[in-house]
Formats: C-alpha cells, sequence, structure tokens
C-alpha cells in the first residue's frame, strides 16, 4: 500500500507543480499584457501631445505665410496702381498735345485748300471775263 500512496502522492505533486507553474505562467502574461498596454497608453498621449503640437506650430506658420503674402500683394497692388496712374497720365498728355498738332494741321490743312480754292475761284472768273 505504500508503493501505491507513493505513487498518488508522486501523482499529486506533479499534478500540483503543473498547475503552479501555470499559474505563474499566466500572472508573467498577465503582467505583461498590462505592462504593454500601460506603455501603449503612454506612447499614444505622448504622441497626441506631440501632433497637438505640430498642429500648432503649422497653424501658425500658415498664418504668417497668409499675412506675409497678403501685406506683399497689397504693395504691388500699390505699385501697379501707381504705375497706372502715372502712365494715364502720360497717355492723357501726350493725346492732348497730338490734339493740338492735329487741330493746327487740319486748321493749316483747311486755309490751304480755302486758298487754293479761292485762287481756282478767281482763275475761273478771269477766264469768264
Amino acid at each position: 500500500m505504500r508503493s501505491k500512496l507513493a505513487t498518488i502522492l508522486a501523482a499529486v505533486l506533479l499534478t500540483s507543480v503543473s498547475l503552479l507553474y501555470a499559474q505563474g505562467v499566466a500572472s508573467d502574461v498577465d503582467k505583461a499584457a498590462k505592462d504593454t498596454a500601460k506603455t501603449t497608453d503612454t506612447a499614444a498621449k505622448k504622441t497626441s501631445h506631440g501632433t497637438a503640437k505640430v498642429a500648432d506650430k503649422t497653424a501658425k506658420g500658415t498664418e504668417k505665410a497668409a499675412d506675409k503674402t497678403a501685406k506683399g500683394t497689397e504693395k504691388v497692388a500699390d505699385k501697379t496702381a501707381k504705375g497706372t496712374e502715372k502712365a494715364a497720365d502720360k497717355t492723357a498728355d501726350t493725346t492732348e498735345h497730338a490734339a493740338k498738332k492735329t487741330g493746327h494741321g487740319i486748321k493749316k490743312g483747311v486755309k490751304g485748300v480755302g486758298h487754293a480754292t479761292k485762287k481756282a475761284a478767281e482763275k475761273t472768273d478771269d477766264a469768264v471775263k
């Protein structure tokens, strides 16, 4: 009977050791899973914080670039307006000057035509007499 009892005791001990070892492994797996979850949570928080900082910097940079572009566009528009105004003034002056010359030329031409017509009329009158 002792040998049966010894065999049963050995079987119980081996089974107990297996169960205890399995429980130890299970607790190690649980601990590893908890550590992994904690590390993942920390990494997610740091990533979201970093992403928020980058988003803020990007927004500020975009705003600055937009302001500079608006100021540059305004300066170019002012220069273009001034250049257009100067060109319009010069064109008006040149047009006025050309109109005066044209008017003077027409006046001379009319006088010349009138003079030639008068001479032709006198010749015709003389020929008729």
